[in-house]
């Protein structure tokens, strides 16, 4: 798989919220359509675009169906986002090594001008 099927997969707060759940640990498709407030179908059909991105696994016990979080599925998105760290690590050793001198802070409100002093008359 790759990471954007993680993407896809993690991108609905349902979905999301049933693997949070599932990282807890196994739970039938009966406990997580109750903990996330949706239908036993509608549960499966998540539970089956978590499947296909190989964030979940199942297995029988008797009648029933326990999915459980696979992590292993996290690791394509896990190699792409350290891809990209790696790119801003290169990207900012490649540049200036001096850190970004912060501007100064300006008062806030209104700013006086100094009024100029007047010299008295020379007699």
């Amino acid at each position: 798989m790759t990471y954007v099927d993680t993407l896809v997969a993690l991108a609905d707060p349902t979905r999301r919220a049933m693997f949070e759940a599932l990282r807890q640990r196994p739970r039938t498709v009966g406990e997580l359509a109750e903990r996330v407030r949706i239908r036993q179908p509608t549960a499966s059909q998540h539970l089956r675009v978590l499947r296909d991105a190989d964030l979940v696994t199942h297995s029988r016990h008797g009648t029933r169906r326990y999915y459980q979080a696979q992590r292993e599925g996290l690791e394509a998105l896990r190699r792409y986002v350290e891809s990209l760290w790696d790119d801003v690590l290169s990207a900012y050793a490649a540049g200036d090594p001096a850190p970004p001198v912060k501007p100064a802070k300006q008062p806030k409100g209104r700013i006086r001008k100094p009024t100029p002093r007047r010299s008295a008359p020379r007699s």
